[in-house]
């Protein structure tokens, strides 16, 4: 690189690289070849924070040293750059088409992690055509070496692609709230998972709860129910989140609550939440890692 080439210095980011997500891409590809283990969160209703739980776990983790990718796969919503005040350029539409490659469309959220952003107006990944299977399917298998961890942020309820992302992933974690509807709603998505794709894992975390005392209340009628009428099941109990009214005062200014409330109750808890995860040593297996998950994915 001669003098005139040399790159400024608000380029110049903490890996040397001119780029940022190059720069990061290239040097963790570096790191390991190991695929990373994927890992969905849904829920029955909207409304019981799951959004904020992803970004905050991604978060938790990325501190406890992973490396940590979001997929935001409420394609039709932007949740995820909203909830942390991100301005894409790029999204995973212009994948789609084939215009960027998707690690031209990542972005980077708080403390490295990284996000594949949605957008609004794209279609179901059911509706795409083999070509673009394909081409998405080597897109993410050049990628996946760069990451620890996969997170996708499902939409709400039981659509297609609420599906799809559950069936393939790893660990299933259903959010669920102590209010009647968010654990009808949540037993409804298991019901269709166990009834009809055969999924029989799953972990649960209860969110905005006043204590550990009815969070597992809330988990112990989930599970009654689910094991009463849909017959054998894991269904793991992953911890809670408490009520704290740092969460919503985080939201409203587009942060996650583990940087502007570290100490907070709610932090807490996404700290032993990440822990939690990453205790678990289910990485191991095939089923679930970014490999599999990709390739089932797009040929359903």
């Amino acid at each position: 690189m001669n003098q005139a080439e040399a790159p400024k210095e608000s380029e110049i980011n903490s890996y040397g690289t001119r780029n940022t997500l190059t720069g990061f891409l290239v040097q963790m590809k570096e790191r390991t070849s190991k695929y990373p283990r994927v890992l969905s969160f849904s829920s029955g209703k909207g409304g019981v924070g799951k959004t904020s739980i992803v970004t905050n776990t991604a978060l938790a983790m990325s501190r406890l040293g992973q490396r940590v990718m979001i997929l935001d796969a409420d394609l039709g919503l932007a949740n995820i750059d909203i909830m942390l005040g991100l301005a894409p350029k790029h999204t995973i539409k212009h994948v789609f088409s084939g215009e960027k490659s998707v690690s031209e469309v990542l972005i980077e959220g708080p403390e490295g992690v990284v996000i594949l952003p949605a957008a609004v107006g794209v279609p179901e990944l059911a509706k795409l055509t083999n070509s673009e299977k394909l081409f998405l399917l080597n897109e993410m298998e050049e990628l996946s070496a760069s990451f620890d961890v996969m997170l996708i942020d499902t939409s709400a309820g039981i659509s297609d692609n609420v599906i799809y992302f559950n069936i393939v992933a790893q660990q299933r974690v259903i959010i669920v709230t102590p209010e009647p509807a968010s654990i009808t709603d949540a037993y409804a998505l298991i019901k269709v998972l166990a009834n009809r794709h055969l999924v029989r894992n799953f972990s649960i975390l209860v969110n905005w709860t006043k204590d550990g005392q009815e969070a597992q209340n809330v988990y112990r009628r989930l599970s009654t129910i689910a094991s009463r009428f849909l017959g054998l099941l894991s269904m793991d109990y992953l911890g809670f989140i408490p009520k704290d009214d740092a969460i919503p005062m985080a939201v409203s200014n587009q942060k996650t609550v583990l940087e502007i409330f570290p100490e907070c109750e709610a932090s807490n808890g996404f700290m032993d939440l990440a822990q939690c995860i990453l205790d678990d040593r289910r990485e191991n297996h095939a089923v679930g890692n970014v490999k599999y998950f990709w390739e089932h994915l797009l040929r359903m």
